[in-house]
C-alpha cells in the first residue's frame, strides 16, 4: 500500500444528475470530477455507464457518505466488499469519507452524526481505519464535519483528534472550509485558529460549500453559493496549505453548470493570488 496520497493541483465539481448530459456531451473545463460513492456501488445500469463515460475525460475521485469510520461495531464487511469493486474500477485519485458514524448494528441513520473527540473514540475510529485501508490497499481521506452539538467529555479539539488520527494510520484529510465555519460559529471557536491547527501535510482536497440559516445555528445545507466568509476563509486556507485539489460542492437546488463553474473560477483567482504572492 502506498504511504501517502501524491498531491493533486487542480479544480473540480461534484458530478450530480442534472448536469450528466453536459458532461456526457461536451468537454467541461475542470480538472477532476468527485462521484458519491454509494451512487455507483451498482452492479450496472446507466449509473456506471455515465461513470465511465466521464472517467474517460476526467480524473475521478470517490466521496462516501456512509462509511461510519466511527461505528463502535466497525465499517460493515458488504459495504466494503462493494466499495473495493468501486475502486478497482475507477482507479481514483482518492477514496474519501467523513470522520462522523452514520448507524449501528445494521441501522443506517443517513446522518452524518458527531463523535466525541475522546481516546476512547479515537481508539475506534484508528481500528477502523486501519482495516478500511488494508481491504482498499490505499490511504484514504477523511472530511472534518459540520456540526451542532459537542460533548462534554470531549478531550480534544476537532482538529487536534485529526492530526493525531493522521500520524497514527497515514491517512489524509479532505477540508471542508464551509464546515469550518459553519461548525466554528455554532461552537464559538475561531475558524482561523482552526485551520492553523491541522496539520498541512495531510490536506489533500478542500471543499467549498454554502449553509442556511437555520434557528440559532448554521445548517451545512450545501443549497447555496459559496459565501463571502467562507471564500475570505478559503484564501487563509490556500496560504497555509499551498495548491491543492479544490472543488465546488452543490447537493441542494442545483444551479445550471454554468454558475458553479464560475464559483469554481472565484477558487482559481485564489489560488493564483497565491501563486503571485509567492
Amino acid at each position: 500500500m502506498p504511504e501517502t496520497i501524491p498531491l493533486f493541483e487542480g479544480f473540480g465539481l461534484g458530478l450530480r444528475p442534472p448536469h450528466y448530459a453536459d458532461f456526457l456531451e461536451r468537454e467541461i473545463p475542470v480538472d477532476f470530477v468527485e462521484v458519491i460513492s454509494e451512487n455507483f456501488m451498482v452492479h450496472g445500469g446507466r449509473p456506471l455507464y455515465v461513470l465511465d463515460a466521464v472517467r474517460e475525460r476526467h480524473p475521478v475521485a470517490m466521496h462516501g457518505v456512509s462509511m461510519s469510520i466511527g461505528s463502535a461495531d466497525g465499517v460493515k464487511p458488504d459495504y466494503l466488499r462493494r466499495l473495493k469493486a468501486l475502486v478497482d474500477r475507477v482507479d481514483p485519485l482518492w477514496v474519501s469519507d467523513h470522520l462522523c458514524w452514520t448507524g449501528l448494528e445494521g441501522f443506517n441513520s443517513h446522518d452524518l452524526l458527531p463523535l466525541p473527540y475522546t481516546e476512547e473514540a479515537m481508539e475506534v475510529v484508528c481500528a477502523n481505519i486501519a482495516r478500511v485501508q488494508d481491504i482498499l490497499e490505499r490511504p484514504i481521506l477523511l472530511e472534518n464535519p459540520s456540526s451542532y452539538l459537542t460533548f462534554a467529555d470531549d478531550e480534544m479539539t476537532e482538529h487536534g483528534f485529526m492530526a493525531r488520527m493522521c500520524e497514527a494510520t497515514g491517512c489524509s484529510l479532505l477540508l471542508d472550509i464551509n464546515n469550518i465555519y459553519v461548525s466554528g460559529t455554532n461552537h464559538g471557536f475561531d475558524p482561523v485558529a482552526y485551520i492553523a491547527g491541522v496539520p498541512a501535510d495531510r490536506v489533500r482536497q478542500i471543499h467549498l460549500a454554502g449553509h442556511s440559516q437555520g434557528r440559532g445555528l448554521l445548517i451545512d445545507t450545501h443549497d447555496q453559493p459559496v459565501p463571502d466568509p467562507v471564500w475570505a476563509l478559503y484564501g487563509i486556507a490556500c496560504r497555509r496549505f499551498g495548491l491543492v485539489a479544490t472543488m465546488i460542492e452543490r447537493d441542494d437546488d442545483i444551479p445550471p453548470l454554468v454558475d458553479l463553474l464560475a464559483e469554481l473560477d472565484i477558487a482559481r483567482a485564489h489560488a493564483a493570488g497565491l501563486e503571485r504572492a509567492a
